[in-house]
């Protein structure tokens, strides 16, 4: 039978999986906002370095207006240039102060964003700053019935709490500069290769512990049954008690309760709620760990008699002296995550657990069958685009981007992602991969390397080598889409879906195996005994 805490690391990641490519937004297309001549710019996030008295300071982040020429993309290629505060504030009048080139800096309010513009340029500003009321970026946009469009100086939105520093220092009669340039986003960071090579290397190395356990599982079966030819047809049953089955009805029924988790997560989303979502990544990441460790452990001859020998412990039975051993240190580790989450490197412990928890759950649960495999990988990828793109019809927004960057939580994303710092983008943030987008498509592609163990097949006669290439492939695609979208987050299942249960339902088709493996799942193995029958005829 199958462990209670076996059962719950398996829950418990089914139901926090989310899956996602995100590496933060840098462009923001909007079809809503009205389009015209002169006001079709992107919205562009602009990085404001300032220097006050000579001495630089504090680097805002503003966005770009839909009018206005586009900014410098190279810090050096932009102009050092003093700031001047509006009077009136809000520009909606010809300035009282003369002006020479400086950046002027404006409230928002009392008239429309090309009208400050305008005057601001008449007055002689090279560029507009405006603060928000909020502390949140609000996209400037041209009203419908506008035609004065042909405004000659960018235009930049600052949230308040910038404005407010700005102002202050203005007040103070120090000498405020700024630059205002929107570096693009690297082709291609450091960061996706690493986390590409993750998951690749964790649906690798969980395969073939899979693929091991259930030869092993295969091997005592054929002892079992050496002297015992009746107890062939309960052979799909042996030895079954070690994992978990997915059948037809629960991989349908997984993205109904997943979507209705999701949902709850979007619409609970805040600082206590994640905090909840920690303690239970903690505790799957410890059962992750725990059983990592002790398995890798068990290979070395010196801790081999402490993985055979067992004590039994109340609620959790039988338990090895080795797991008795190495749990206190798995505890501590996530304790010691949890606490310091936040700091800089605190990346490295979230995908240690991360990975020993996907690779935990791949070793327990198992499709079956191809007919699951295509099920479940189906719904999911339905899954994945509704709650990408078709919710923001019903929500306004994306609730899966909303819930993977964790927003009005004050975290920085939810725990059940692997994640890895941009080192080359300018705009800093961490390249994600959701652990639904390494556990539904690392399935299939154990699922593959079973197959091709038991029925004995040489790795390129075999599923898993097309199986693991092709799930390769749609990883690389997925941030191809993502850079080429500008770090807008993608639904990594849609591109990683139609390549690797595309190429195992085409394989499986042209060698003239589907039908076993869309059944059986695994090769007909005649009895010994009938075997040894039929040598003798």
């Amino acid at each position: 039978m199958v462990s209670l805490r076996a059962i719950y690391t398996v829950g418990s990641v089914f139901l926090l999986t989310v899956t996602l490519g995100l590496a933060g937004d840098i462009v923001h297309p909007d079809n809503t906002a009205p389009k015209k001549p002169g006001c079709d710019n992107n919205f562009v996030l602009v990085k404001v370095p300032t220097w006050i008295d000579g001495v630089e300071d504090c680097e805002y982040v503003g966005v770009g207006a839909r009018f206005g020429p586009t900014l410098e993309s190279q810090e050096k290629h932009a102009n050092h240039t003093r700031v001047a505060m509006a009077d009136p504030p809000d520009c909606c009048a010809k300035p009282k102060n003369k002006l020479t080139g400086e950046v002027i800096l404006v409230h928002r309010g009392n008239c429309s964003f090309t009208t400050k513009a305008n005057i601001a340029e008449e007055a002689g500003a090279s560029a507009i700053l405006i603060i928000n009321y909020r502390t949140e970026l609000f996209k400037m946009v041209c009203e419908e019935n506008e035609t004065d469009l042909s405004i000659g100086i960018p235009a930049v939105m600052l949230p308040q709490d910038a404005g407010e520093d700005l102002e202050s220092h203005l007040e103070n009669n120090s000498t405020v500069s700024v630059q205002l340039y929107s570096p693009l986003r690297p082709l291609v960071d450091v960061a996706e290769v690493f986390l590409w090579l993750m998951a690749v290397g964790t649906i690798l190395c969980a395969s073939y512990w899979s693929a091991w356990t259930a030869k092993e599982a295969a091997i005592e079966q054929e002892k079992l049954l050496k002297d015992a030819s009746d107890e062939c047809l309960n052979m799909e049953n042996a030895g079954s008690s070690g994992y978990v089955e997915i059948s037809t009805a629960a991989a349908i029924l997984f993205v109904v309760v997943a979507s209705c988790f999701l949902v709850m997560l979007y619409k609970l989303m805040s600082y206590w709620f994640v905090e909840v979502l920690v303690v239970l990544f903690c505790i799957g990441g410890v059962e992750g760990l725990q059983t990592c460790l002790v398995t890798l452990l068990s290979c070395f001859r010196w801790f081999k008699n402490s993985a055979q020998t067992f004590v039994k412990i109340p609620f959790f039975g039988a338990v090895s002296y080795l797991t008795l051993a190495v749990t206190p240190f798995c505890i501590a580790f996530a304790v010691v995550w949890a606490v310091y989450r936040r700091v800089n490197f605190a990346w490295i412990g979230q995908d240690i657990l991360g990975i020993a928890l996907i690779m935990t759950v791949l070793q327990i649960v198992r499709i079956p069958n191809l007919k699951v495999g295509t099920v479940l990988l189906g719904c999911a990828f339905l899954y994945d685009i509704f709650w990408v793109f078709v919710s923001k019809w019903l929500f306004h927004e994306s609730v899966m981007i909303v819930v993977a960057r964790g927003d009005k939580s004050g975290e920085d994303g939810i725990p059940m992602l692997l994640k890895i710092p941009r080192l080359f983008d300018p705009w800093g943030g961490y390249s994600v991969i959701g652990f639904g987008d390494i556990i539904l498509p690392g399935l299939l592609v154990a699922f593959s390397l079973r197959y091709d163990m038991l029925a004995k097949k040489k790795l390129k006669a075999g599923y898993f080598v097309w199986a693991m290439t092709a799930y390769g492939l749609g990883l690389l695609i997925t941030y191809l889409a993502l850079n080429l979208m500008d770090g807008h987050g993608q639904p990594a299942l849609l591109y990683i879906v139609p390549f690797t249960l595309g190429t195992f339902l085409s394989l499986g088709k042209k060698r003239g195996e589907l039908k076993i493996l869309w059944t059986r799942g695994e090769p007909e193995r005649p009895c010994p005994h009938i075997q040894e029958e039929r040598e003798h005829q």
